[in-house]
Order: structure tokens, then sequence, then C-alpha cells
């Protein structure tokens, strides 16, 4: 599995997220974004570990539920934004 980072501009719309991922059967974590994160102007992020994430997007965006970008952490720890 790898961790998946989407991030949102709120708390409230992370709040959101965060439900409606979980109703959904995914399970996240709901944290403020690491610093190198703040500087793209995102506050919170959402934290999952899954093999697809294109299920939770779909999910998201079914709801209506805004969110800002998607990065994926790999196995020696480097982060890159995932285009969805």
């Amino acid at each position: 599995m790898r961790i998946y980072f989407i991030t949102v501009r709120s708390v409230t719309f992370g709040q959101r997220a965060e439900s409606v991922l979980r109703k959904g059967g995914h399970s996240c974590i709901l944290q403020r974004t690491p610093r190198w994160m703040e500087e793209q102007g995102c506050g919170y992020c959402l934290r999952l570990r899954t093999n697809d994430i294109m299920p939770a997007v779909r999910l998201l965006r079914s709801a209506q539920v805004p969110f800002q970008r998607v990065y994926v952490q790999s196995f020696d720890g480097e982060v890159e934004e995932v285009r969805v």
C-alpha cells in the first residue's frame, strides 16, 4: 500500500472530505499539512493508505467536496503530485 495526501483549503472542507471518505469505506486521517505543502496554499490534508487513490477521488467529486491536489509518497519517502 502507498500513502496518499489529498490537500484541502480549510478544516471545514477537510472535515467534509473525511466524513465522505469514511462513509465510503476509506480509512483516512485529517491533519495539518506539512510545511512544504503549506507553500502550495493548502492548510489541511487527508492521509490515506491505499493501492488506488482514484475511488476516493471519484467519491469526493461525486459528493462535490472541493480538494486541491493529490500527492503520493513513494517507498523511499519522496513525495510527488499525482494528476487526477
